[in-house]
């Protein structure tokens, strides 16, 4: 008969936060197991000491390395899974023998803890129990008497080890957060608060519920002082008076007297790279006060002091338009963004047609134009476009089937070559199928086609193929297709390109 493995959390560091199910099984364990750092002891076993029964066993699992440096052959990931494999075995041998172990885990076993290394290689071969823990963000919102989150607030728990960008686009787009791993990461993490909005507002706690405990607000912090036992705390309060990201309605209707509106803006992104965004559209993007968009666009826009986004998702266009109008009705220099160009399938048409309404008449709008994808993917190829062209999308959630097919067979017959976005998605799979076999009947299956994906980002590709070889199950939403006319060709080196001139 196997001993039983328990994951037990012991809290933050005050001995009288462990739980009284946690106190009970280390009191009764035959073995007792905690983590510790080269040369130090463990903050766990300091915690339950008192609980710990003289006649149990103790097993200390000294990580190898507690920072990236090390001469192992597989560098840091590889000394640490061959610490795991290892200490896992020597748990193994007292379960084998019968014998009940307890592994302490600081705060809880689950939450940025190494219990979970444990359990990942010990749970499914003997009965396991985890007991949970008092996180180390719950001791020190109590140490900071700082309530997190109220109603509807989102908290995200952040690690300071994120990339900066990253981690400032994070917090401004959530209402409280916790930012744990610090220490030498302290100075991105300071950055990233303040790039964010947020550093005002941010504590800092050190050693929560320990001797020592220590809290001021973090733009007071002395970096060469941030501990590991140390996190900030940014709290949904601080939020206050401030319009969320998602559930913002536009405000009533302007009454004399309060700011005019501000020129709303409808920005074209491009494709994807940096390079890609145009002069004009990059330095409206640095003045603007608010960004408007599709989750992943808003997200290309860097967070800076000062800037709000608000992020939604990919089938609220209006809705999306009618807060921007309404941030700019308010006196808000707004951005709206869009991929490519804000004109071709983009915002720019949601824009004006929410602009219609009265209630927004005296907010003028501009659309600042981007690189679009039809024009990313025909120069990646070549000049596949470089006569007469259309341009269609398939998607049928604005207009339907019937039209597209329609206007599949005009194009066809005027013999041009056609742009094809949004071929096919989890929902659209027939479509491209159809469009194929529609376009087939007036052009020849060795007609040249261009299949651009992701043109622009990571993992790009590009495929020259023809009309009678298109897979459709090759094609997805992050597909854009080039049809070529009858003229178009390919060179001996593989480019594509459409004549001007057209022979009768």
């Amino acid at each position: 008969m196997t001993g039983r493995f328990h994951g037990v959390g012991v809290g933050p560091g005050d001995p009288e936060l462990i739980t009284l199910k946690a106190a009970r099984l280390i009191a009764e364990a035959d073995v007792v197991a905690y983590h510790a750092g080269v040369g130090k002891q463990s903050n766990a076993r300091r915690i339950a000491a008192s609980l710990i029964p003289a006649t149990a066993v103790e097993e200390q699992l000294t990580y190898p390395v507690t920072t990236g440096t090390t001469d192992h052959p597989g560098g840091y990931a590889g000394a640490l899974a061959d610490f795991y494999e290892e200490s896992a075995a020597r748990l193994a041998r007292h379960l084998d023998a019968g014998r009940d172990v307890v592994l302490l885990s600081e705060g809880d076993p689950l939450f940025y803890g190494s219990y979970m290394y444990m359990h990942d290689r010990l749970s499914e071969r003997y009965a396991t129990e985890v007991v949970p823990g008092v996180p180390a963000f719950g001791a020190a919102a109590a140490a900071a008497a700082a309530p997190l989150a109220r109603q509807t607030d989102v908290l995200t728990v952040l690690p300071g080890t994120l990339p900066e960008p990253e981690l400032a686009r994070r917090l401004a787009d959530t209402d409280a957060a916790v930012i744990m791993k610090l220490g030498r990461t302290f100075p991105a993490v300071r950055r990233a608060l303040e790039s964010a909005g947020r550093l005002e507002h941010a504590v800092y706690v050190e050693r929560a519920s320990m001797g020592g405990e220590r809290r001021l607000p973090v733009a007071e912090v002395d970096p060469g002082s941030v501990p590991y036992f140390s996190l900030i705390l940014v709290t949904g309060d601080s939020r206050n008076g401030r319009r969320s990201r998602d559930r913002t309605e536009p405000r009533p209707a302007t009454v004399e007297g309060t700011d005019p509106a501000a020129e709303l803006l409808v920005v074209g992104l491009g494709p994807g790279p940096e390079h890609w965004l145009t002069p004009e559209a990059d330095a409206a993007l640095a003045e603007v006060d608010h960004v408007v968009g599709y989750g992943p666009y808003v997200d290309r826009v860097p967070q800076r002091p000062g800037l709000t986004r608000h992020a939604s998702g990919n089938t609220v266009e209006i809705d999306r338009a009618r807060l921007a109008l309404g941030l700019a009705r308010d006196g808000g220099r707004v951005a709206v963004v869009s991929g490519g160009d804000a004109g071709v399938f983009g915002m720019a048409t949601a824009v004006f047609e929410a602009a219609e309404d009265p209630a927004f008449q005296d907010v003028p709008v501009r659309v600042l134009p981007g690189v679009s994808a039809v024009q990313a993917v025909a120069a990646r190829a070549g000049a596949p476009v470089g006569g007469d062209f259309a341009v269609m999308s398939l998607s049928d959630r604005l207009k339907p089937w019937e039209v597209i097919e329609g206007r599949l067979r005009a194009v066809a017959e005027a013999d041009m070559a056609l742009a094809i976005y949004n071929p096919a998605s989890r929902a659209r799979i027939a479509q491209i199928a159809t469009a194929r076999d529609v376009l087939l009947e007036h052009r020849k299956s060795e007609t040249v086609v261009v299949i651009g994906r992701d043109v622009g980002r990571e993992g790009e590709s590009l495929e020259v193929t023809t009309l009678g070889g298109l897979d459709p199950a090759a094609i997805d939403m992050r597909c854009l297709i080039i049809v070529g006319a009858s003229g178009t060709r390919v060179s001996r080196t593989g480019r594509v390109w459409t004549p001007r001139w057209v022979r009768t």
